[in-house]
């Protein structure tokens, strides 16, 4: 059996990374009651509201993921001159996030995702958004800031909901600059946005966005499926999240790690935290393969959540402690 590295070592040594997030930053916003009867209006529950909180959402909460862990962060987006998008910005001040690579237009409104949840059932969801790609003009402001930051940064993430602002040309140009600057950049993609990240150091899609990256459906050899979308994408390393099947890291080889979850509530944000648990240990000089057993483990804990969550430092510890024997007996 191979000697067990640092992880708490690893863990304090994140307070040293700076990661740039580049992505659709939203607000998630939780309405949370309790249902005790029909409305008499229509066949709808009537819920009775003893709560409301917004958390970060969408790159924003892999912003927050990040952040939580200790990582200094740069954040790159576009959000509205709204109520929303001044919400957003003080609860990055409040965690002393860097927002300066942040652009505001009236043209774009602040993207807010609402859900309704009574007795941990989500009952509802409603979205403000104008998911378009973004013009031109901010296109170029948004590069130009990237540019600015880059030799300050040890990896940088882009984070895509598809929502407009990683338009072909930022993708493809902020890969480009990544790679001349030696710098690694990961991705978790919308598939119909795959041919954008060709180049990428890696790409941590679920396999049934890997199959709509290569325009597939029911793969059943995620083997051949990983292999193919790596080298279609020319990428260093692919992860591939399996749900309950674990996840697969494709480097010259497979490497197949188990799940290990303690409850599953609720998978919102999961792959958020994925990538961002990913990419920092990477960055902080972890491995490939021992990276995506810290970011398995954080998954393993944040899925225990109800809602979008984060991870800290010390729950990863903990979990990692408690499964490390089972994942090496696993893999001998």
């Amino acid at each position: 059996m191979r000697e067990k590295f640092d992880l708490k070592k690893i863990l304090e040594s994140f307070n040293k990374i700076k990661i740039g997030v580049v992505g659709d930053l939203m607000l998630d916003d939780y309405i949370i009651g309790s249902v005790d009867r029909i409305s008499p209006e229509a066949p709808v529950p009537v819920v009775n509201v003893k709560e409301e909180r917004f958390v970060l959402g969408g790159a924003a909460n892999v912003v927050n993921n990040l952040s939580v862990l200790g990582a200094k962060t740069l954040c790159f987006g576009v959000i509205g001159e709204d109520p929303n998008g001044d919400r957003l910005l003080k609860t990055f001040n409040d965690k002393g996030i860097d927002a300066s690579g942040i652009i505001r237009t009236k043209d774009i409104p602040t993207i807010v995702k609402r859900r309704i949840l009574a007795g941990n059932q989500q009952l509802l969801r409603i979205d403000w958004e104008k998911a378009s790609p973004i013009s031109k003009e901010l296109e170029d402001e948004l590069l130009d800031n990237f540019i600015s930051k880059i030799d300050s940064l040890d990896a940088i993430i882009l984070s895509d909901y598809d929502k407009g602002v990683l338009t072909p040309r930022v993708a493809k140009e902020i890969v480009r600059i990544c790679k001349e600057k030696n710098k690694i950049v990961t991705v978790d993609p919308k598939p119909k946005n795959a041919l954008n990240y060709v180049g990428a150091t890696s790409m941590t899609p679920n396999r049934k966005e890997a199959m709509e990256c290569l325009g597939k459906s029911n793969v059943t050899d995620f083997e051949k499926l990983g292999v193919e979308l790596k080298e279609t994408l020319k990428l260093d390393n692919l992860l591939l999240t399996r749900s309950e099947e674990g996840m697969s890291l494709f480097l010259d080889k497979v490497i197949n790690i188990p799940t290990f979850a303690k409850e599953v509530y609720d998978v919102t944000g999961a792959g958020d935290t994925v990538i961002s648990v990913f990419t920092l240990a990477s960055a902080a000089g972890v491995d490939w393969h021992e990276a995506a057993k810290i970011a398995n483990t954080a998954a393993g804990v944040v899925v225990g959540k109800m809602g979008t969550s984060t991870v800290t430092k010390e729950e990863i510890l903990e979990f990692y402690n408690q499964i490390y024997e089972r994942w090496e007996c696993h893999n001998a």
